[in-house]
């Protein structure tokens, strides 16, 4: 293969993007290091895989071959030596030792040895040996022999890395990563193997996905790009016809997945998420949906676009059909199965959508820092507008352990928290917990967010607060709580300057020891409702315990929902499958 076909197939793209990428490449130049040979950046950490703490910068090993394409597509003479010297860096940072337990990944940060990480990231293998075929692709005939043939091999390791993990169609933003590496690899680099692979996991991933028209990291701002830029890439790269429609359909779901979602007068994106980073959609995820509609539908003004150099060369278009989703918003109520997965046999989405405002919960899930289950957007009085997101916190951090189920109709959700005995601390499998914490706090939060005043919450009853969110209110009730051991719960506002959280303390005082396996019962169950400005914020319940159970009513229009619970704690299979 050639450069040429790059050139060919990218070059309406280049000219279009090429003074964003630019702009974009001059704010990096300062922040190179000549000595280390890779960008510096602030630190910023998920809170697992680095064990690094209290740094203010690092040097990071995607951000920096980033930096390095950049330069490199941009064409900047002046700091092409650079650019061949941070990929050298890249190149020997990798572990290249067949036997080794981490052969063909890298660490995040070239502060961090591999042996350092806890535990070290395999993604690594996709995410930089993409970067990397991109270099081969786009300047592979300009680069040093030498280099050319490093770079290569480099690839070659991480193919071999991503074989030998093998994730399935279940993660999707690798399962569409590590695909395209293999596939365009062995195109490339006239690998079969390699080739064949890549071919048979985007099979998976389309045959997984497509049995209910969705992925299972559903609806996620952050996830959704990465598939459409990789699925973009794959669709404009590849040479296999097969490869080319099966990434061209899943672009088509994604795309009306986003479009259907997107709130145009809030210019949010509604939930549930599957993993989201961040509550308020990001200036950035407004500048791609602009870029994908090549200029053609406004969602941020021209003072607020940014663009990353990641999209750069990627073919990312949105399908004009879709335009109009992402222009006009009347009442919208969306109903998602998601694709089989063993702890969430059959976890379900649900949107509902109005001028107003937007409410789309999961029917269970993990409460996952990353996960947005209850999540609403809502119009404020000041022409800013507010979040709405459920969380369960255990010391300050959102509690893996804690399980959500919930029911919803149009505005109203019924919905409860159980906790399980197999789950994780702060992450899902990181850190398991074995059914038992020490916790000197724990509470359930309705936190709102808000780009302009943050609502003030009122009691209106017995268990019952109602926020004003400009013509919407929030009405949330207490139904249900028993926790083995505890009690004496209590609502409490917590505010600060950005958001207000109404929570429900569980617990608080000298740190203490909760063991779930000892309880027969720790169970809390709410209900939630949106009213407009010509409704009542009035909601009818009633509860119902049995010996091992408690049955939840919320009148609803048309039928009641109705949500039945286990009491007891249980493995999450056993509280999922219920």
């Amino acid at each position: 293969m050639s450069n040429r076909i790059w050139s060919s197939v990218l070059l309406e793209e280049e000219s279009c993007w090429l003074p964003f990428l630019q702009e974009t490449l001059q704010q990096n130049h300062g922040n190179y290091n000549e000595q280390i040979r890779l960008l510096r950046t602030p630190f910023t950490s998920p809170g697992y895989h680095t064990t690094l703490r209290h740094v203010e910068y690092v040097y990071p090993i995607r951000e920096s071959l980033d930096y390095a394409l950049a330069i490199l597509d941009s064409d900047e003479e002046r700091y092409r030596g650079r650019a061949l010297d941070i990929l050298r860096t890249v190149l020997s940072l990798q572990d290249q030792e067949a036997d080794s337990p981490t052969f063909g990944i890298w660490s995040w940060y070239y502060d961090e040895p591999l042996d350092q990480m806890s535990p070290p990231d395999w993604n690594w293998a996709d995410f930089i040996g993409k970067r990397l075929l991109l270099v081969l692709i786009r300047h592979g005939n300009n680069l040093p022999a030498d280099l050319r043939q490093l770079t290569q091999q480099a690839i070659c390791n991480s193919c071999e890395a991503i074989i030998k993990r093998n994730v399935g169609p279940d993660y999707t933003n690798i399962a569409i990563m590590g695909s395209f590496v293999t596939l365009i690899a062995g195109e490339w680099l006239e690998n079969s193997k390699f080739l064949n692979y890549g071919l048979q996991r985007l099979r998976r991933l389309y045959d997984y996905s497509m049995q209910t028209g969705a992925f299972l990291e559903y609806n996620s701002p952050a996830y959704s790009t990465v598939a459409i830029l990789e699925l973009s890439a794959l669709a404009t790269y590849t040479c296999t016809e097969e490869a080319r429609q099966l990434a061209n359909e899943l672009l088509d779901t994604t795309w009306l997945m986003v479009a259907e979602h997107f709130h145009p007068l809030l210019k949010e994106w509604s939930g549930p998420h599957a993993r989201s980073y961040r509550t308020f959609l990001a200036p950035l995820h407004l500048s791609f949906l602009q870029m994908a509609c090549r200029g053609q539908v406004q969602f941020v003004s021209e003072e607020q676009f940014s663009y990353s150099s990641e999209w750069y060369g990627h073919g990312v278009i949105c399908p004009q059909r879709l335009y109009g989703l992402f222009t006009g918003i009347g009442v919208r109520e969306l109903r998602q199965d998601l694709p089989a997965y063993p702890e969430f046999r059959t976890r379900k989405a649900y949107t509902y959508m109005t001028p107003e405002y937007s409410l789309g919960t999961f029917n269970h899930n993990v409460m996952w820092k990353q996960c947005r289950n209850l999540l609403g957007y809502v119009q404020n009085a000041d022409q800013g507008h507010s979040y709405v997101h459920l969380r369960v916190l255990h010391d300050g951090y959102d509690f893996c352990s804690a399980i959500f189920t919930s029911e919803q109709k149009y505005d109203l959700v019924l919905y409860g928290i159980q906790f399980a005995l197999d789950g994780g601390d702060t992450h899902v499998n990181l850190d398991p917990i074995h059914g038992r914490i020490r916790a000197s706090d724990l509470r359930i939060r309705i936190e709102i967010g808000s780009t302009g005043e943050l609502p003030v919450w009122e009691k209106c009853g017995e268990d019952r607060f109602l926020a004003q969110l400009g013509e919407t209110r929030l009405l949330v009730q207490a139904l249900y709580g028993v926790m083995g051991g505890f009690g004496n719960f209590r609502w409490n506002l917590v505010q600060d300057d950005d958001t207000v959280g109404l929570d429900y303390i569980l617990y608080e005082g000298e740190p203490a020891e909760i063991d779930f396996h000892t309880m027969e019962e720790a169970l809390f169950m709410f209900a939630l409702k949106f009213s407009g400005p010509n409704e009542k914020p009035e909601m009818t319940t009633a509860v119902t315990p049995s010996d091992d159970s408690v049955r939840a009513l919320l009148e609803a229009p048309e039928q009641p929902i109705t949500l039945t619970l286990a009491k007891k704690p249980a493995d999450r299979a056993v509280l999922f499958h219920a």
